[in-house]
């Protein structure tokens, strides 16, 4: 006989299925639990309820667990190429040699946008944030594709978004770059890698050869592997809700990108380097910030230590700080943040106040300084964020549209006033 939990409400006793994942994590399945006894259930910002089912990405905060697809981060990020820890994501497997390369092939050929998407560019104002533009371009991309926006056509064509999408992110992104600081547009060079070709339209320059760093490269690989899922997250529990109402991929993804432009998720990373930047205006040593986060001085936040999810260490920061050494280490960077941040990290790893509560350096934390010693401004951070977490947005909406997902619809506790007669104007 299968597991249940028993509820007793109003003198009678009901009995919930229980659900054990692969993992061997137990959950109370609630589904029918309105139908049998009236009750819903609350959890305010949904911190413990299970929306869904996923074979995607299995988190154990409390042991600093993180694996896609039964791989554990640490050999994906060590080993692997990001598009094929994409492909794993999105189709289930890591590909062999020829679905690797047809994957590849697909990079190359889709990697052009239409010559018209620069006069949208165009049309932004100076300023204007990148998450924003990268927000309306994801969107409006679908207006370049009408034939493509059922999320139930062939698999052909399916895959056919899929492709696209992942091939022509690295260039939006490389375009706004290009619009903030008045460069014109690089193209594509197809006899790059994925990687390689981003750097070279984020960075490059049409009258000179680019070379890249093997290094940056490395980095670059490792970061957007890292950044590439994270289980039922804000912006991907969006992209799921959004995409169950049978919303076209690209306006889904456009509303993941929205989720992930708040500062509590996605900028994360960006709000590091400010508080950097509060450290070197406020003349105080890392040191002395360091104190007045531990007396809660009014204002002070610690910001890039310890995670809401995991409770020991973040399983990415372990990864990310090799690269993160290895890139200062070789570009030779001289920057006063740089050098605060590398203080408050020593502090923080041997202060006792931070080794007692599990207050480790995360991946914002080196993120956010890889980013800056690559010479990238704060507000292209979460952008850079985005391109990693594309295929695991990706990912999630194909498994919620296969497995024929109701449309999300959350129930609520309602507070408001009890049921009053209207009042006219001159009454009141």
């Amino acid at each position: 006989m299968s597991e249940s939990a028993k509820l007793i409400y109003n003198n009678q006793t009901f009995e919930l299925p229980i659900i054990i994942g692969t993992e061997n994590e137990p959950a109370i399945d609630i589904r029918k639990l309105r139908d049998t006894t009236g009750l819903v259930t609350f959890d305010d910002g949904y911190k413990n309820t299970g929306a869904t089912e996923s074979q995607i990405t299995f988190i154990d905060g409390e042991k600093g667990i993180l694996h896609y697809r039964g791989y554990a981060i640490d050999e994906l990020a060590e080993k692997a190429e990001f598009l094929e820890v994409a492909y794993l994501l999105i189709y289930g497997h890591l590909p062999n040699q020829a679905e690797y390369s047809d994957w590849k092939n697909k990079m190359i050929r889709h990697s052009l946008v239409h010559e018209d998407v620069k006069k949208v560019f165009d049309a932004y104002p100076t300023g204007a944030h990148p998450m924003g533009q990268l927000m309306t371009m994801m969107s409006m991309m679908s207006s370049f594709y009408p034939n493509n926006q059922d999320p139930h056509n062939t698999e052909e064509d399916k895959n056919l978004t899929i492709a696209r999408m992942m091939a022509k992110m690295p260039n939006l992104c490389a375009m706004m770059y290009k619009k903030r600081i008045g460069h014109p547009v690089m193209y594509p060079n197809n006899n790059l890698g994925y990687i390689e070709n981003y750097l070279r339209m984020t960075f490059g320059n049409p009258c000179e050869d680019f070379h890249v760093d093997p290094v940056v490269v490395s980095a670059m690989n490792k970061l957007l592997i890292l950044h590439a899922d994270h289980e039922q997250n804000c912006s991907t529990s969006t992209v799921r809700m959004v995409g169950s109402a049978h919303t076209n991929l690209w306006a889904t993804i456009a509303a993941g990108i929205s989720a992930l432009w708040g500062p509590l998720h996605g900028g994360a990373n960006q709000e590091v380097l400010e508080m950097l930047q509060d450290i070197k205006n406020s003349g105080n040593s890392p040191k002395e910030y360091v104190e007045k986060v531990k007396n809660k001085v009014a204002g002070v936040r610690l910001m890039g230590f310890g995670h809401r999810v995991y409770k020991n260490f973040d399983p990415r920061a372990k990864i990310i700080k090799k690269a993160c050494d290895d890139i200062l280490n070789k570009l030779g960077v001289n920057d006063p943040l740089l050098e605060i941040a590398k203080e408050l990290e020593q502090i923080a790893l041997s202060d006792s106040y931070f080794v007692e509560r599990k207050l480790y350096p995360n991946v914002d934390f080196y993120s956010g300084i890889i980013y800056r010693a690559l010479g990238y401004p704060n507000e292209m951070f979460t952008v850079l964020f985005a391109l990693g977490r594309l295929p695991g947005w990706i990912a999630q909406w194909k498994e919620m549209i296969e497995s024929k997902a109701p449309i999300s619809r959350p129930r609520q506790i309602y507070t408001g006033a009890t049921p009053r007669a209207y009042v006219e104007i001159s009454k009141r």
